[in-house]
């Protein structure tokens, strides 16, 4: 795209449909004339009053606590400079959009139109009390400085400016990441700082309370090195001065471990990298070009761990990892101020989680096959979603420690999930059901494991304790991949059924599939040759108890996966007809909808059986099964058929299983909505109670709605979970995600172990 083009793209985002990022979101009901009256008059003279009586009332009445400014003069916006405060409002704007999507948090942009200190300062006072949290953003030094002391100083809410702290926490988290790949102590490596602004500052700082040596660090700004016997040095610069008789950046770089860059464009050139320390450490952050290119610098030292400020390079140093967290860690405590220790708080756990498993949906978003710890990735990404159960926490927990915040927590992981329901990121059953599996991992057949996502899940499973992965397919396409995604464990067994280095294996499961079928016309040759397909033979792994169960059907369709496990397999005892459910990860919560995948237009007799079994399988998740039959019709407003054999299973299921919590017909909205089946149907088993679970009257209706939920609410899926089967085989959506398969997985592994606990009762 030419530069034209990507000016007028960027003008045209932020002119249409409407101008501008951000707006305003009513978070009450605003319909009718009682709305109104409550919202403002003559109702909202009662919370007023509430709050005179006490300020902290404020925090209960109003958004305050969930309400961050960002402040700016527009004195040093970006790489724009001074540009004054109308142009920076673009980016004040951007700020807030960041604020809400990665924490929630809302914000109102203020610009104000003054380069006084004091008339700043003063300002931003009066209008304190509407906030719960100043961001100060774009200020030039050193004024930038002399602002944010003052207001931490005169403010009772938390103050940060986030070009000196934001850059200095998230550089100061890849830096203690790559001291530690290149095996060396903050302690005594020598640093060279080329840039003396706020953020450079802020960093060098902050790398000195993790104990960087003052006398180990250089600093230049654009006259130079600055050293002791200079003149005319500002304050911050004087606190960095240096001893050493040296001018330059080429001088200063000699021997250097690490170098921080906050200055400008291309000034690092290839001979200053060559004459640095062996495993030099670059952070070439100027922006929007670093000091030295990425690839140029790669291509100059191989053993350079290297970091820059743009989203095309690896390690990008991204403000959005820090302030969104901090003030969402600070809000939720009620913080008075963020101080150094809860900075370095955010620093220890940007720096942890970068060393921990990448989930699979920030390896797809940034396009690559597999992120881990290393010298391309030494912080996390901006859109892993552990951030914000991880991040805020941490803050929160320093500002308690640390004696500055006003409500502190308890329940830790309430918080934690309350901060992931925040995004609509509620992973809790996900979370329980992998921790769940981790207790005692089971042998799980993997049947297409020569393809890349159902080998990159396995590859999950088994790092993370999951299961003990059997990975089936072309043996030399599963290595080959396997190197790609440095899946490198030896002790996983893999197995192709169609080579003859399994001919043992596969005469005795023929034999055994023979012996039962050889009354159905089916010869030994032709079971010996049906072996070669790897569901029949991954099912009889299975039935053979040389696996616990297996995984397939992410590359053909559902009903030839189906097939062999009803024949090979079979029903359970007791079991007429399978089925199947899916669990949507919702804003309300997990959600079981039943059969998504099996039966096309099951009788009012299977309709109880299904609501049988998937009363049993919310059950193994952990939950209470409350569950609605639903329809088009509400308790005989119908006398259709379709109507009539959902109101004949309800009450079969009444009759024969009457502690089961289940009713209807019922349609949608009023299995959904509790306060209104509450007015209508108060005779309802379901009233007062929520809903987790629906029942569909035919296959159409369920994979409609399953599908519809996924697409159109993003909500996560786990499923179909097949239900009925005599050994535990789950069958994947064609094309699953590698989520979706880590997940189903999971779920094979306890369907495993419930059946295993089963056995040992009898």
């Amino acid at each position: 795209m030419s530069k034209e083009s990507k000016r007028r793209e960027a003008l045209v985002y932020h002119a249409k449909p409407t101008p501008g990022k951000i707006k305003i979101v009513p978070t009450k009901k605003y319909a009718s004339q009682r709305d109104l009256a409550l919202a403002y008059s003559p109702g909202v003279a009662e919370p007023c009053l509430e709050i005179e009586k006490d300020k902290e009332n404020v925090y209960k009445y109003t958004t305050k606590g969930n309400l961050v400014a960002v402040i700016s003069n527009g004195t040093a916006v970006l790489g724009l400079g001074n540009i004054g405060p109308e142009a920076s409002k673009p980016v004040m704007e951007g700020k807030g959009l960041l604020f809400k999507i990665f924490a929630d948090i809302d914000v109102f942009d203020i610009e104000v139109d003054t380069e006084n200190v004091d008339e700043f300062i003063e300002t931003v006072k009066n209008i304190a009390p509407t906030f719960g949290g100043i961001n100060l953003e774009d200020i030039k030094a050193p004024e930038a400085f002399e602002i944010e002391r003052r207001l931490k100083e005169e403010l009772d809410i938390p103050v940060m400016h986030d070009d000196q702290h934001g850059t200095a926490i998230i550089s100061a988290a890849a830096l203690l990441n790559a001291l530690e790949l290149a095996e060396k102590d903050i302690k005594e490596v020598k640093i060279v700082v080329s840039g003396a602004g706020a953020a450079a500052i802020s960093c060098t700082r902050l790398y000195q309370a993790f104990g960087a040596k003052r006398e180990n660090i250089v600093m230049l700004d654009s006259k130079g090195v600055i050293r002791d016997d200079r003149d005319n040095l500002t304050s911050q610069k004087a606190e960095f001065a240096t001893n050493r008789k040296i001018d330059t950046l080429d001088a200063a770089m000699v021997d250097a471990d690490v170098f921080v860059g906050l200055s400008m464009a291309d000034i690092v050139t290839p001979d200053m990298l060559k004459v640095m320390a062996t495993n030099p450490i670059v952070f070439a952050m100027a922006n929007p070009n670093p000091e030295i290119g990425y690839q140029l610098a790669l291509d100059t030292r191989d053993d350079i761990i290297m970091a820059t400020g743009r989203s095309d390079n690896p390690n990008q140093v991204n403000n959005v990892l820090g302030f969104p967290f901090i003030f969402r860690g600070a809000l939720d405590v009620r913080a008075t101020k963020i101080n150094e220790a809860m900075k370095m708080a955010a620093v220890k756990a940007l720096s942890k989680l970068a060393k921990e498993p990448v989930p699979e949906q920030v390896n797809i978003a940034y396009g690559e096959t597999r992120l881990t710890f290393g010298k391309d990735y030494i912080i996390p990404k901006p859109f892993d979603p552990r951030l914000i159960a991880e991040v805020p926490p941490a803050v929160a927990k320093a500002a308690m420690k640390s004696g500055v915040a006003k409500e502190p927590i308890e329940d830790w992981e309430k918080y934690q999930n309350s901060l992931l329901e925040r995004l609509g990121s509620d992973n809790k059953l996900v979370r329980l059901l992998l921790n769940r599996a981790r207790t005692n991992p089971k042998k799980v057949v993997f049947a297409e494991a020569d393809q890349l996502d159902v080998l990159k899940a396995a590859q999950i499973v088994y790092e993370e304790g999951v299961a003990i992965p059997v990975l089936l397919g072309r043996r030399d396409t599963i290595l080959e991949l396997m190197t790609e995604i440095e899946f490198d464990e030896s002790d996983v067994l893999i197995i192709d059924p169609k080579s003859d280095e399994e001919l043992d294996r596969k005469n005795k499961y023929a034999d055994s599939y023979w012996k039962r079928h050889e009354r159905n016309g089916v010869t030994k040759y032709s079971a010996r040759k049906i072996m070669r397909e790897r569901n029949y033979f991954a099912a009889m792994m299975v039935n053979q108890g040389d696996a616990d169960a297996l995984i397939s059907g992410y590359s053909r369709s559902y009903p030839s996966v189906v097939k062999p496990m009803l024949e090979l397999i079979g029903m359970s005892k007791g079991v007429s007809r399978i089925a199947t459910t899916n669990v949507m990860m919702t804003q309300r919560g997990p959600l079981f909808l039943s059969d998504t995948a099996i039966n096309i237009n099951p009788s009012s007799k299977d309709l109880a059986k299904i609501t049988q079994m998937t009363s049993n399988a919310a059950k193994m998740f952990g939950i209470e099964p409350v569950m609605a039959m639903v329809s088009y019709s509400n308790f005989g407003s119908s006398e259709n058929e379709t109507a009539e054999k959902v109101r004949n299973a309800v009450e079969y299921l009444h009759r024969t299983y009457p502690d089961m919590i289940v009713d209807g017909e019922l349609q949608a909205d009023f299995a959904l909505n509790s306060e209104m089946l509450q007015d209508i149907f108060p005779f309802s088993r379901l009233a007062g109670r929520k809903v987790n679970t629906l029942i569909f009257p035919n296959l159409e209706s369920a994979n409609i709605t399953y599908k519809l939920l996924k697409e159109l609410n993003k909500a996560e899926s786990i499923g179909p979970i097949m239900m009925g089967l005599r050994k535990p085989a789950h069958i994947l959506q064609l094309g699953a995600s590698v989520d979706e398969i880590v997940n189903m997985t999971a779920i094979a592994v306890i369907d495993a172990q419930e059946r295993e606990k089963r056995k040992q009762k009898k």
